[in-house]
């Protein structure tokens, strides 16, 4: 059985969605695009990722049992620390995304006059969206408190690591200067990585 701040965290979720759908609609045209196949190196973990948080409370099929097993007790402060952490990881992924601007694609991509975003959260961090969708992923998988929310954080990990080494490439060809601000931010986590 859900508890309402789990409700309340499916909420933040698609409020979410429907901020990021809306605000895809305002981007530069793309000037290259990530070849499909490449994609689907960091895309598999990911949706695998999703699956895994969304099951098996949302979508159809059975999940092994093992992966149901629970790792945290279902209790309000468990539930109360994981809305937290999702409304600060999603406020702060919006924060980063707003601060983009038209910069801003779904896909690695680089847009026509795409400019080197150095405010708002750039400044420190030059990945805040995967910081922000990180620390989210983190309070949903506490709310699902099983083997089955550790491992798609794991499978979400893996494949924003994958994606940012893809999109450091691009942004180092792109920008003469991104070497600079390489070395005077991170890449996603203050003080670990």
């Amino acid at each position: 059985m859900r508890t309402s701040l789990e409700h309340v965290i499916d909420a933040m979720w698609l409020a979410w969605a429907v901020y990021w759908a809306i605000s895809a609609l305002r981007v530069k045209r793309t000037r290259w695009r990530e070849p499909l196949a490449m994609r689907a190196l960091h895309d598999v973990p990911l949706l695998l990722g999703v699956y895994l948080l969304l099951a098996p409370g949302h979508l159809p099929g059975r999940l092994p049992g093992f992966l149901t097993e629970r790792l945290l007790p279902a209790s309000v402060a468990v539930a109360g620390v994981a809305a937290l952490l999702t409304a600060v990881g999603l406020a702060f992924a919006i924060w980063a995304r707003w601060n983009l601007g038209g910069n801003w694609s779904g896909i690695i991509t680089v847009k026509e006059g795409h400019s080197l975003v150095r405010s708002g959260p750039y400044r420190r961090i030059r990945h805040p969206i995967y910081s922000g969708l990180l620390l989210a992923i983190v309070g949903s998988a506490l709310t699902a408190g099983d083997w089955r929310g550790l491992l798609a954080l794991l499978l979400v990990l893996l494949a924003v690591l994958l994606r940012i080494r893809v999109e450091e490439r691009q942004m180092a060809a792109a920008f003469p200067d991104y070497g600079g601000y390489r070395r005077q931010s991170v890449a996603l986590i203050p003080f670990l990585y």
